[in-house]
């Protein structure tokens, strides 16, 4: 006899049909083989006491601060620890329970059963000279030449932008935002080769996103979060894909002093709110797809918890898009120059999509094409 441990089983259901485990079986064994751990905060602390006995019963677990038993005070964050299994039995439980437990109960549910997207390559095209990372600024001829390279390596959408949202870039007008990108719309348009790729407009901009769409760009990738209700209005007209994007502050501002009290939390707060506005103003949930906005107004410790936490953000039912391609995040990890990161870059984008982004905005198309392929291999 042999005993081994097993590795991450991200497919428990193909693992238990090799071993020939029944399909009945599966089902329900599936579900145990599965440790979820969810924070809950500011939980009410008789809710707490009701959640601790229940979780207990079922054979989970909620970890509770020394205070929740004799209720020192009105609300405590906890976490809450279980299989698959678990939650689901706890997800119908708690719906009969007061002091909160049914939004619970609601919100757990909503986590267990998150939609899932393939995973797909965003290719990265500046057409301005003062991008972070030189290698991906490009003008027109050799913009169509560098997008036809990127399909080729994999890419299946493409984002161009025409200004700079690197901490301390300087503001553009609009008119040079549309001088700088029109060249490159007006030849995707002529050659069709939005017939090829999903093209991704970076801006901000109303006229700058209407030109776009009108060349046959099919997604708006909004760094403001949608708050130009402009913009939801033109993805809304053209039936286009919307990107909003986290971030605190402007890019002027942003890493001046970023604060938060929980950064999961806040920028969850902040995609409820944007998300319910995209959808008052006629947009599809569908087409919603979630940025939180790595670099952007975050200090390192922000940006590795928002990608350790990134699944969290799945119980929208969005697309969630990950980008720290090359960022400063990695040179705070380990001193490197721009032009050496790579390597940072496919740690966490492989992370990233381990925790449930379904797209990845980089650089470097072929390689990440590489990289995600053989972690799927190992998925």
């Amino acid at each position: 006899m042999q005993l081994y441990r097993l590795g991450d089983l991200s497919d428990t259901k193909a693992v238990l049909e090799r071993l020939g485990v029944e399909s009945g079986g599966i089902a329900i064994m599936s579900k145990k083989m599965e440790l979820l751990c969810f924070y809950i905060k500011d939980l009410r602390t008789p809710a707490a006491n009701i959640l601790k006995q229940d979780a207990l019963s079922i054979g989970a677990e909620l970890a509770v601060p020394g205070g929740v038993i004799t209720c020192e005070k009105e609300y405590f964050d906890c976490i809450l620890i279980g299989t698959r299994k678990h939650m689901e039995t706890l997800s119908r439980k708690e719906l009969a329970q007061p002091f909160g437990l049914k939004t619970l109960a609601k919100a757990l549910k909503a986590f267990l059963h998150p939609v899932t997207f393939p995973v797909r390559i965003m290719g990265v095209i500046n057409a301005n000279e003062d991008s972070f990372y030189s290698k991906s600024r490009f003008q027109a001829s050799d913009a169509i030449a560098r997008i036809e390279t990127m399909i080729e390596e994999g890419a299946q959408i493409i984002d161009i932008g025409a200004v700079s949202s690197r901490p301390g870039a300087e503001a553009v007008s609009a008119d040079t935002e549309l001088a700088r990108i029109k060249p490159v719309c007006d030849a995707i348009k002529a050659s069709k080769l939005y017939e090829k790729a999903l093209f991704s407009v970076d801006s901000y901009t109303p006229e700058v996103v209407s030109y776009a769409l009108q060349s046959g760009f099919g997604l708006i990738n909004d760094i403001t979060g949608a708050s130009d209700e402009r913009l939801i209005a033109l993805a809304v007209e053209y039936d286009a894909k919307y990107c909003m994007m986290h971030m605190q502050g402007t890019p002027q501002t942003m890493q001046q002093n970023p604060a938060y009290d929980d950064v999961t939390a806040d920028v969850n707060t902040f995609f409820e709110e944007r998300v319910a506005k995209a959808e008052a103003l006629g947009l599809k949930r569908e087409h919603v797809i979630l940025d939180v906005g790595i670099g952007f107004g975050k200090t390192l410790e922000h940006n590795l918890t928002l990608i350790k936490n990134l699944r969290h953000f799945t119980h929208f039912g969005c697309e969630v898009l990950i980008g720290a391609s090359r960022k400063s995040m990695i040179d705070k990890i380990v001193p490197t120059p721009v032009e050496a990161r790579l390597p940072g870059t496919l740690a966490l984008h492989l992370k990233a999509v381990e925790n449930g982004a379904s797209i990845v905005r980089c650089h470097d198309v072929a390689e990440h094409r590489q990289a995600l392929k053989v972690w799927q291999a190992l998925h």
